[in-house]
């Protein structure tokens, strides 16, 4: 067997042992915690909060695990530098630095994270301590320590899983922490879905009807998430180049969910903001909360209005028509039929609107019929669009990762000799 293919064996075994170790430390508990209590704290409805954080957990917030939170920092404050970056020359500066610049910001990111993974520390333990519910044995304020220090720990363990995993296995580590923290819910909804055909609340024709929907909707967005929307661009002397056999232009491809899953995960935050403070709070805001229940008409409407707002705004940030402009101009290369300059910069920005528009429609699909679903069918299909949307593109990711160094195995070296391939020229 060839070294790529052994060395694409190792990665695969390297990644498998570090998802496995992260499992395992999902029931790995932070001390002083009444398990008793906080079974009943999140079979209750004052725990669907935590929902989100509990579902790319993998269970390990409801288990109170020192994985609890996850890598949700690490999001968090990557998306922040991303906008920090974007909104300060300084950092924008950084970035254009090559390698030292991408280490400084990764630093800049690890700290932050710490920072972030604090305070939420800080959020979860004064939420498990409510006097009506205390999930912990005694009410010392050392529990408060260990916390901060188990959660804290917990989430730069993962980093650095993560970070591991992306250097020396296959795949987006953190990526694949997320992936296999949300797929473990899916045999217990399973499970669940069976034991409502055995009680008769479900029919064996309705569970098939359900599966088979699943698929088509997962085929769905996987069709959604492949389509590019292709442009032309010209390369200089595409006489010469043509004449010499290479490529005289090239495609600039442009997703329709430019802005990828963070959308729906900021307006579900924003959605659980209000139902958060009275739930830290202890303050009577019942009338906010009925109102903003999960799948009710006016949280589907601003969940789909806060998709659109942010869908528009992320695409912005992550895909800068004047800097694509201004770096086709100094190739020398240009769109047909277009101008370089501000002409370039226009067309790609009614382009770019209009694909976020529809990627903002796909989104606000794709987020709010699993929630009618679970609401009003009683699905107890605990993904979620968001969930199914990172799985799906975590799962192309990885399988275009493999292929890749399937391909590096086929072409590239064997025992130090490049191998040779006999290059027919029609003359």
């Amino acid at each position: 067997m060839s070294v790529p293919s052994s060395e694409l064996r190792q990665r695969i075994l390297f990644t498998a042992l570090i998802l496995l170790i992260y499992r395992f430390g999902t029931f790995v508990p932070i001390p002083g915690i009444n398990v008793e209590v906080l079974k009943k704290f999140f079979a209750s409805e004052g725990a669907n909060i935590f929902g989100m954080i509990n579902l790319f957990s993998g269970g390990a917030l409801e288990r109170m695990s020192i994985f609890a939170l996850n890598i949700m920092p690490y999001i968090t404050a990557s998306i922040i530098m991303q906008l920090l970056t974007s909104m300060y020359k300084g950092l924008e500066a950084l970035k254009k630095e090559g390698e030292y610049g991408r280490a400084k910001l990764n630093q800049y990111t690890r700290y932050l994270t710490i920072v972030l993974a604090f305070f939420q520390s800080l959020g979860v333990y004064y939420a498990l301590a409510n006097p009506e519910h205390n999930a912990f044995i005694t009410d010392s304020k050392i529990f408060m320590w260990t916390t901060c220090v188990s959660l804290v720990g917990g989430t730069v363990m993962l980093m650095w899983f993560g970070e591991r995993i992306t250097n020396s296995g296959i795949g987006n580590g953190i990526s694949l922490i997320i992936f296999v923290g949300i797929v473990s819910s899916l045999p217990a909804s399973m499970v669940q879905i069976f034991d409502l055909s055995k009680t008769g609340v479900y029919s064996w024709f309705t569970i098939l009807f359900f599966f088979a929907a699943f698929v088509l909707f997962l085929m769905l967005v996987c069709f959604i998430e492949k389509t590019h929307k292709r442009i032309k661009i010209q390369y200089p002397n595409a006489a010469m180049m043509k004449a010499s056999g290479m490529a005289d232009s090239s495609f600039l491809p442009l997703k329709i969910n430019i802005s990828g899953v963070i959308p729906p995960i900021f307006a579900s935050s924003i959605l659980m903001f209000p139902a958060a403070i009275v739930q830290f709070t202890g303050t009577d805001g019942d009338f906010f909360v009925s109102i903003l229940r999960r799948g009710g008409a006016l949280y589907l409407l601003l969940f789909a209005a806060l998709i659109t707002f942010f869908s528009y705004f992320y695409s912005s940030i992550i895909f800068n028509t004047e800097e694509v402009s201004n770096n086709l101009k100094k190739s020398n290369c240009f769109i047909l039929g277009i101008r370089p300059g501000s002409a370039t910069s226009g067309y790609l920005d009614k382009i770019v609107s209009r694909l976020t528009l529809l990627g903002a429609v796909y989104l606000s699909f794709v987020c709010i019929v699993p929630e009618i679903l679970v609401t009003n069918y009683s699905i107890p299909l605990q993904l979620g669009g968001t969930g199914i949307l990172i799985m799906v593109n975590v799962v192309m990711d990885l399988v275009n990762q493999i292929q890749s160094h399937l391909f590096a195995s086929r072409y590239g070296t064997s025992g130090g000799t490049p191998r040779r391939r006999k290059i027919r020229v029609r003359g």
